[in-house]
């Protein structure tokens, strides 16, 4: 099979990277706490000490870490610390599977052309369900050629995966995601907290909730997290906060107007201010409540 390279196994990136090794590609891991690497080595896998080390033989490079700097990191090199651009084979296809800025994502498409590398961005949509089941959702920008050529490897973690553009587009695609899955985890909260305030037995009103026009995979995924409090991170309030930062400047950049937007920019922004950063997303149901006094 192939030789891939896997940057960044956090709550996603691992059990992506094991998806691939019982696929049976060769997987040689690296993250900067090594020992999350350790589900991927019960599956077959390998661990490097550093990015140069996991990409020097790798003919596909993955990556999925936080943020843009990450990424410029990751591909670039930070300091004494060798990048991808500098330690990978010429011709290796990247797969940057992070959520990142679509400007950041065509600067680094073109420099990676520039010095022989072929990449395309795959931001993924799903959390943490979505990366254990291998049911992922990826909005792919880059060529017609280099996304073929990914498709054995974007098949062993997702379920629908679309060519959307060129590089860049993925990113734009995935920003969009955000601002839908934000409006709708924050409409539920309100739900939840007004249903709750009028006493009314909530696992019934989501049941039927859920099998009307009002239904959604929000509902079907965040609904019992916000009825029982349960706010283990399948996705941090912190990463959704910087996701809709790059909604609001890309939309700024194109001149469109997201009043909504806007506000659960807001909304997403204050949560994390307060501490519920940590906490998965389902947890805006805390700032309807404290906007609620209850």
């Amino acid at each position: 099979m192939t030789t891939v390279a896997f940057i960044g196994l956090g709550i996603m990136g691992s059990p992506m990277a094991v998806h691939l090794a019982k696929a049976g590609h060769d997987v040689v891991g690296y993250n900067r706490t090594p020992a999350k690497a350790q589900p991927l080595v019960d599956a077959g896998g390998r661990v490097a000490g550093s990015v140069a080390e996991a990409v020097a033989d790798a003919e596909v490079v993955a990556v999925m870490v936080p943020d843009s700097p990450d990424v410029r990191d990751v591909l670039t090199g930070s300091g004494d610390t060798a990048g991808v651009f500098d330690s990978a084979k010429p011709g290796a296809l990247i797969i940057d599977f992070s959520s990142i800025r679509p400007d950041v994502t065509v600067e680094l498409a073109e420099q990676a052309a520039q010095q022989g590398f072929r990449i395309i961005d795959a931001p993924v949509s799903g959390s943490e369900a979505g990366a254990i089941n291998a049911a992922l959702s990826i909005m792919v920008g880059g060529t017609a050629e280099d996304f073929a050529a990914a498709g054995p490897i974007l098949q062993a973690v997702g379920k629908t995966i679309v060519h959307v553009g060129p590089n860049g587009s993925g990113q734009t695609v995935k920003a969009a995601n955000q601002l839908i899955v934000a409006a709708n985890i924050q409409v539920l909260a309100e739900a939840v907290v007004f249903l709750e305030a009028h006493g009314v037995d909530t696992t019934a009103a989501l049941k039927v909730l859920g099998g009307g026009l009002a239904g959604s995979k929000v509902l079907d995924q965040k609904g019992e997290k916000m009825l029982t409090r349960s706010f283990d991170p399948g996705f941090r309030i912190a990463l959704h906060h910087k996701d809709l930062g790059i909604v609001s400047a890309a939309a700024r950049e194109a001149g469109v107007v997201i009043p909504v937007g806007a506000v659960l920019a807001q909304l997403m922004a204050s949560a994390n201010a307060v501490g519920d950063g940590a906490l998965d997303h389902s947890a805006l149901l805390r700032g309807v409540e404290r906007l609620s006094g209850r």
